[in-house]
């Protein structure tokens, strides 16, 4: 193996150098998402527009389907992890491999991506700053060819810290030890919007929104020294107690866990059924404004 990566992220100057070498495997992880008018999600795998184009010799990544579970109600629950080690055996990732996953557009995919492989035992993968727009900006070239995987066996080991289920939220919610953080906006959180079934957050909450890891202009994610100043500020960076970060589908939640992680808090539980699940079961609490409670 050549140079190891500057995990957990890399630029599109770093990509382009090393491209091509053995056991480097790049993924677009893209998913596309819509909330229309009416507030119903419209989600579709984002294949057609990996087909259409994307980094040379890097494979897709379906978090819809292939590393999905198949049996959740909510989308882009995590697999479990015998379907996901196939499906990322399946594209090369394994032994020897070295990963670096991006997206097409919104770039909490590929942190998505990012923590589902931690979550499985593999840490060999960094997430490409800026995703395709960076990498098109820096002149990095893209094709519509197919690209062909090498497969490799997955022998990674499920870390049952990074993931957390409705259970284990709802029996935390007095538990002083655990940071629980909502990284929707604002508005979302203080239950002004009717996006989910219930508006409002999970008690006890604060509120760290996810939009505020990334340079408006440019998609990147901003400098680390300033987001850890951000995060300390916010509390999230607190020694001795653990963060579990939530969103809607638990996906822009991964991308404030890659940023505790740059800060040096790499056991950032993130609740995977986020809001989706919570507010599908009235029995569970819901509470609105700008208080935790």
């Amino acid at each position: 193996m050549t140079d190891a990566l500057p995990t957990p992220l890399v630029d599109p100057e770093w990509l382009a150098e090393h491209l091509g070498e053995p056991g480097l495997v790049v993924i677009d992880a893209t998913s596309h998402l819509s909330v229309p008018d009416d507030g119903r999600f419209a989600i579709e795998s984002g294949a057609a527009t990996y087909r259409a184009e994307h980094i040379p010799g890097a494979l897709f990544a379906d978090l819809l389907a292939d590393f999905a579970d198949p049996a959740s109600d909510a989308p882009w629950t995590a697999a479990d992890h015998d379907r996901f080690a196939a499906a990322a055996g399946a594209l090369g990732i394994g032994e020897g491999a070295r990963v670096v996953v991006y997206s097409q557009h919104w770039p909490f995919w590929a942190t998505r991506f990012w923590w589902q492989l931690r979550l499985e035992g593999f840490d060999h993968v960094a997430v490409l700053d800026g995703g395709l727009p960076a990498w098109k900006a820096a002149g990095g070239a893209v094709t519509g060819a197919p690209s062909v995987p090498e497969p490799r066996v997955f022998t990674g080991v499920r870390r049952p810290g990074l993931v957390r289920s409705t259970e284990q939220v709802a029996a935390a919610l007095d538990d002083e030890d655990t940071i629980l953080v909502n990284v929707l906006g604002e508005e979302d959180h203080r239950g002004e919007t009717a996006t989910y079934a219930r508006p409002g957050h999970i008690p006890g909450s604060s509120n760290f929104p996810a939009a505020r890891l990334l340079d408006p202009e440019t998609g990147r994610l901003r400098p680390a020294a300033e987001l850890r100043s951000e995060l300390a500020a916010a509390g999230l960076l607190d020694a001795g107690r653990t963060v579990v970060t939530y969103r809607g589908a638990g996906i822009a939640a991964t991308g404030v866990a890659l940023a505790l992680a740059q800060a040096g808090a790499d056991e950032v539980g993130v609740y995977d059924g986020s809001l989706i699940a919570w507010t599908a079961d009235p029995d569970l609490p819901m509470a609105t404004g700008t208080a935790p409670r």
